[in-house]
């Protein structure tokens, strides 16, 4: 199989189902914006897949019929910069009706469209809560991804902390690892992983595997020039379903503009979110997009523009943090200091008693051994404090105040800072120069 087909392949494919069959997508063929606008989705469907393809890619559950990944891709009109926007699966929408329709809208989660009418709801919906027009739809699978990364010669996948889920059948250590194809699929579907759980950080795994065989896609030359482009463009279509409007012409242009772009000309965001857990009766847990920034995400997009360094889409708070203060219970011998760091979101709590000499120096926080993401959160509220590792049972955070004066500051923790702001692919990479073969 070409290698065309991995660098489209790979943006369909991340946890995805099997084809349902050719589905002609109704929309216009003029539009509102500039560049061009392409839907790619993956479907949770375990059609057409054996008993034992099912244990080997572990996915055993049944399946939605729905969209289980989505991606808008936007190429500007230039054709000098690329812009992937993931779509979380449970974001809220209000379905795209029918033509003429004036009932009111039916609301649900947007990858529940596919499921209601196909691919060309699906398009309708996206291009109704974006305000952006959807030039090409591309369609695909489990197997077509598990096979296309084979084709490639396997993946680089990479975490700082060991990733475990028993639903897709992740087992990683921490560190730089070399999968193939059914170890990535699991990296890329993990929705229950023992770090910041959900789907943004699923979402960021994706675009790291996107990013990496993007670029060695380019490093090897497989989509240097129109005319090996067309050859693989061919056997593209043979493996990626496409909506009546994409053909061979559509995807050499687009083949050959992502092979030509440099790593800081490719853009990779997640729709930022207001509220994580919004319960809807008969629905349950859904995503609320955060209203202004994502109509500013949607505006960048349709005016062409690039979607990093804009503060209406990604505000620059002033002491942005890594993990939520909630979540950190945090033992403080100084009341003062306790009420100020529970004003900053800490669930923190006072000792029984103040000591009767405190040590010189600035406060020492004894944090859990192995906590050092949650540390470094507490040390930011508390500048110039000293960490000092302890004991790895420990559950609480314990703050020793010194005889220097206690500056509390506020910190500032964004899910979607943390797990999906616009980056550009060149600080999307995994770290390091060597990978380790995954074993299962």
């Amino acid at each position: 199989m070409r290698r065309l087909t991995v660098a489209l392949t790979l943006l369909a494919t991340l946890g995805a189902g099997s084809f349902l069959g050719p589905q002609a997508v109704s929309a216009d063929q003029e539009g509102p914006g500039r560049g061009t606008n392409i839907l790619v989705v993956g479907i949770d469907s375990r059609a057409g897949l054996s008993a034992a393809e099912k244990r080997r890619l572990h996915v055993g559950g049944k399946g939605c019929n729905c969209t289980d990944v989505m991606m808008l891709v936007h190429l500007s009109e230039d054709q000098r910069r690329a812009s992937v926007v993931s779509i979380p699966r449970d974001s809220y929408v209000p379905y795209a009706g029918a033509a003429g329709d004036t009932a009111p809208a039916r609301w649900g989660k947007i990858n529940g469209a596919y499921a209601i009418g196909g691919g060309p709801l699906t398009v309708r919906t996206v291009e109704n809560v974006t305000g952006l027009h959807i030039d090409h739809y591309l369609e695909t699978g489990f197997t077509g991804f598990e096979q296309a990364v084979n084709n490639l010669g396997g993946a680089t996948v990479c975490t700082d902390q060991p990733l475990k889920d028993e639903n897709s059948g992740l087992d990683v250590a921490a560190g730089v690892h070399h999968t193939d194809g059914n170890g990535t699929l699991r990296y890329v579907r993990a929705r229950h992983v023992n770090q910041r759980p959900g789907d943004l950080g699923r979402v960021r795994r994706q675009q790291r595997v996107v990013n990496d065989l993007l670029a060695r896609l380019t490093a090897e030359g497989a989509l240097d020039g129109p005319v090996n482009t067309a050859r693989t463009a061919r056997a593209l279509l043979k493996s990626v379903r496409a909506d009546e409007r994409t053909g061979l012409v559509d995807l050499v242009r687009i083949g050959w503009a992502l092979g030509r772009l440099r790593p800081d000309r490719t853009e990779f965001a997640t729709v930022p979110i207001r509220l994580f857990d919004h319960r809807v009766p008969g629905v349950g847990s859904t995503l609320l997009w955060d209203e202004p920034r994502s109509a500013a995400l949607w505006d960048a997009l349709g005016a062409d523009r690039p979607i990093t360094g804009d503060t209406r889409i990604q505000p620059v708070p002033q002491t942005p943090v890594a993990s939520n203060p909630a979540a950190i219970a945090v033992r403080v011998d100084d009341e003062t200091v306790a009420a100020a760091l529970r004003a900053t979101g800490f669930a923190a709590t006072s000792s029984q008693s103040a000591p009767s000499t405190r040590p010189d120096g600035p406060p020492v926080i004894t944090y859990p051994a192995g906590r050092d993401e949650d540390a470094a959160t507490l040390a930011a509220a508390l500048p110039g404090a000293l960490l000092r590792p302890g004991p790895k049972e420990d559950k609480v955070f314990d703050v020793a105040v010194g005889t220097r004066p206690v500056q509390v500051k506020t910190v500032t923790y964004d899910r979607n800072v943390v797990d999906g702001a616009p980056v550009t692919a060149d600080r999307l990479r995994c770290a390091g120069a060597s990978a380790t073969p995954l074993t299962r």
